[in-house]
This record gives structure tokens, C-alpha cells and sequence, in this order.
């Protein structure tokens, strides 16, 4: 039987919406495949903000029972005050390394570069892994890697993490929270492994009041000056002084 001109249209119009379909799912397996966990991807960070403590600084903090310091963009904007603070309190120096946009990984190499090339003081303070939200089952492995480079005789404090970036989507929120939650978790099965590795609780500190959300962070990440500044610092300066 000859097809008709309606049935010719008919099946030149489904033939055109399983392409379209199809398009719409290849384009997102295409975007899953890309950015796997949800919270897009990690810029180039080499070109932001950083501080980092001069030679002079930092073999005097050796010296004196100080305290290296790695650490994010949270720590270029936070350090100074926690390092005055430091002062105030106990008379010891931070040595910092801090880098805006910087994941673990190479937060971890210069904690290296700095161990081969002045040694240590008995404190190591990590305030990173903000930055590994968009690659999290890297993160374990770096602090791994962390605890190699310490030793067993130096202490580790780690500040856990949270993000959810309110400028952002709310799936992309949902995927920075999970992702936190996911590297707070490898951090918190490391602090089990190692006896001198102790976790800085900010992120449950932030969930213990409905209104700590917005009122210590300024955009989901970043604290707020000064309230969320002076609520993590002192966070960190307590368990500095524990150990």
C-alpha cells in the first residue's frame, strides 16, 4: 500500500521528536559526564589572591614552637586576624601559605616544599578542602599524604568544610553541600586512622543555630567579618592550644 501525504508527515514528525529526545539526552549525559558532581568546575586559581610568609617568618616559626599554616581564600581574608589573635594569647607566629581557589593537592605540595626545605614546627594547621567540592574522592588521599609528610610527632589540625554557594543554582547548592558533607567525612575517617590529626568542626558549628547559616557566612563560603571571622578563628585558636 502506497503511504499518503498525512502519513508521510506523520512519521516525518515523530522521526523529528525522537531526534530531539534523543539530543536532549545525549547533550545531558554529555554535561554528567563533564561535571560528574554537580558543582561545576575548579578555575584556574594560580592567578588569584594569596599570602605567603617570607623565609624569615617561617624558620622563626620553626624555631619558636609556631605554626605553618595551608590554607584557601577563607585564610587569605581570615589569617591575619588569626594570627594576631594567636599572638595575643599565647605569644607564638604563623608561618602562612595561604592561596585563594586552591584545592588540597597542591596545598599539601607546598606543605612538602616547606618541610624539605625549612623543616617543621610542632603545629601544622590545614584550613583546606573548601576547593575539593568539585573533585572530592581526591581529598583522603591528600590528607593521606598529609599525615606522611608530618610524621607521627607533629600535630595535624584539619578545619572540615562547608559550602553551598547561594549565587549558585539550588541543584548546584544541593551538590556543593553534598560534596562537603563528602569530604567532611573522609576527614573525619582519617582523624579514627591518626591519633594526631584533630578535626576543626566548623561546619557543625554552623549547623548548630538555624541562623549561624547567614549570619557567619556572607555567601555560603566566605565568613562574615566579623562575626563569622572571629566565630572560626576561635574555633581553630581552641584546639591550636590543645594540642
Amino acid at each position: 500500500m502506497k503511504p499518503n501525504r498525512r502519513h508521510v508527515l506523520m512519521a516525518a514528525t515523530a522521526a523529528a521528536v525522537a531526534t530531539v529526545a534523543t539530543g536532549e539526552a545525549s547533550t545531558a549525559q554529555t554535561a554528567a559526564a563533564a561535571d560528574p558532581y554537580g558543582s561545576g568546575a575548579l578555575g584556574d586559581w594560580t592567578v588569584l589572591s594569596h599570602s605567603v610568609a617570607t623565609e624569615a617568618t617561617i624558620t622563626y616559626v620553626r624555631d619558636n614552637d609556631g605554626v605553618y599554616m595551608f590554607g584557601d581564600s577563607i585564610s587569605v581574608q581570615d589569617g591575619k586576624a588569626l594570627a594576631s589573635q594567636l599572638i595575643a594569647r599565647t605569644g607564638k607566629t604563623i608561618a602562612v601559605h595561604n592561596w585563594s581557589g586552591r584545592p588540597t593537592g597542591p596545598a599539601v605540595d607546598a606543605l612538602q616544599n616547606w618541610a624539605v626545605r625549612y623543616g617543621m614546627p610542632r603545629r601544622i594547621l590545614m584550613a583546606t578542602g573548601t576547593n575539593d567540592i568539585f573533585n572530592p574522592p581526591v581529598f583522603a588521599a591528600q590528607v593521606d599524604r598529609t599525615m606522611r609528610i608530618v610524621g607521627s610527632r607533629r600535630e595535624v589540625v584539619w578545619v572540615n568544610v562547608q559550602c553551598a554557594r547561594t549565587a549558585k543554582s539550588a541543584a548546584v547548592q544541593l551538590a556543593d553541600q553534598r560534596n562537603s558533607a563528602w569530604i567532611n567525612s573522609q576527614l573525619l575517617d582519617a582523624e579514627k586512622k591518626y591519633p594526631n590529626l584533630t578535626v576543626v568542626r566548623w561546619a557543625e558549628s554552623l549547623a548548630a543555630a538555624p541562623s549561624h547559616l547567614t549570619t557567619y557566612l556572607r555567601e555560603g563560603v566566605h565568613t562574615s567579618v566579623p562575626a563569622g571571622q572571629t566565630a572560626r578563628n576561635d574555633l581553630i585558636l581552641k584546639t591550636l592550644m590543645k594540642v
